[in-house]
């Protein structure tokens, strides 16, 4: 016999809307990382990042794009740690 889940459909739904919540996040985390410029001394300057020159000081944009991709990944780490306490407390 089959064993039913008891979990209430609303914690289905959240858990659902979570996990869709996780996935969208970590794309575009990946995509803003990957948009953000070389500081040079790491692996950047082995793949020709070093050859730019630097202006000494971040852009309007640059600036912009680190605060973008701290309340991502403010919202990536909420998801995760939402995601375990729900698998933790309800199921």
């Amino acid at each position: 016999m089959p064993t039913r889940d008891r979990t209430p459909p609303s914690v289905n739904a959240v858990k659902l809307g979570l996990q869709i919540l996780l996935v969208l996040s970590n794309l575009f985390l990946i995509l803003l990382i990957l948009m953000h410029k070389g500081k040079g001394g790491g692996l950047s300057d082995m793949f020709g990042g070093g050859m730019s020159s630097s202006l000494g000081g971040s852009t309007v944009a640059e600036r912009n794009l680190d605060r973008f991709t701290i309340a991502i990944g403010i919202i990536w780490f909420v998801t995760v740690v939402g995601l375990g306490l729900l698998a933790r407390f309800a199921g």
